[in-house]
């Protein structure tokens, strides 16, 4: 199946709520206070967020349909001002070739799937004949680590990892000296997944990032944080957590395919305008990829 069918089947819980949603509203040749209001309602239910909602009713308000508003019209202007709102944000992660290695912190809460998307990134960065390392900093959890070994072997990738319950920053650390060594293109470094209101384990991190300071003060070139879509709403406040923690650079954003909440993209899109790097919508490799802004916002709204 082609990337772009699975991001449509990936969207399709979203799709469904929002589309049919839509075609049950507009039955009318014009597009009446109560139709607008029951549309800002759907955009909210699907994750779009409330500021974000009400700005996009308001432009079709102002839209003039020159075929005759129809649903299928509706759903094309939504998709048009949606694709508008995250074309500034689809940005697909860069390798700087002159760092060698570029050091890539992936940081986010318990379950949004970090392991998983550093093996679906070394696969990508693989598949354009980088050197790649990953370091398994989840030292809490025994299964990451192993996790990790897996998706080397998977790639030909090296892993970097120590026992369990070992120092987090030290290994951080230690992996930098050895990417540097190895002439490694690209070091991605997993850390333990930490629920964002819980502060001893966000200070934690904070001293990852100091201890890989100490290396070279420009680490970690890029901090992502990994969000799980299925959380809806909650994800902004991981967002607004993490950004006062740490450095976080870029976004990735999970399990879309599980979820009738795709539109928490563009909530994420409006509020943070921070990159969007890849959306994953599946568990194999090649299902996180960077997103095309248009399709993305076609597919949301169940268009073809």
């Amino acid at each position: 199946m082609s990337w772009l069918l699975r991001l449509k089947s990936g969207l399709s819980r979203s799709s469904k709520q929002l589309g049919q949603g839509i075609a049950d509203l507009v039955t009318k040749s014009r597009l009446d206070e109560v139709t607008l209001g029951g549309i800002e309602e759907l955009l909210i239910a699907s994750d779009l967020g409330a500021a974000t909602a009400y700005r996009l009713t308001q432009s079709l308000s102002k839209a003039r349909f020159e075929q005759g508003v129809s649903d299928q019209a509706v759903r094309a202007h939504l998709a048009q001002d949606v694709a508008k709102l995250l074309e500034p944000v689809a940005k697909p992660l860069t390798i700087d070739p002159a760092l060698k290695p570029q050091v890539v912190l992936v940081v986010g809460v318990n379950g949004t799937g970090k392991t998983t998307t550093i093996g679906k990134l070394a696969t990508l960065e693989k598949a354009k004949g980088r050197r790649v390392m990953m370091a398994a900093g989840d030292t809490f959890r025994a299964a990451a680590v192993e996790q990790l070994k897996v998706w080397g072997e998977r790639t030909g990738s090296t892993v970097i990892a120590r026992d369990a319950g070992a120092d987090a920053a030290g290994l951080a650390f230690d992996a930098v000296a050895q990417a540097k060594s190895d002439g490694a293109d690209i070091l991605f470094i997993d850390t333990a997944g930490r629920l964002h209101n819980k502060t001893d384990l966000m200070e934690e991190l904070k001293k990852v990032v100091r201890v890989l300071k100490k290396s070279d003060p420009a680490l970690p070139h890029a901090t992502l944080l990994v969000l799980d879509a299925t959380t809806g709403q909650n994800a902004l406040n991981q967002v607004e957590t993490f950004k006062n923690m740490v450095d976080v650079t870029g976004l990735i954003l999970t399990k879309l395919d599980g979820t009738a909440k795709g539109g928490v993209l563009v909530a994420l899109a409006d509020k943070f305008n921070l990159p969007v790097h890849a959306i994953g919508v599946g568990e194999k490799a090649d299902d996180l990829q960077p997103f095309d802004p248009l399709a993305f916002a076609r597919g949301l709204v169940g268009l073809d």
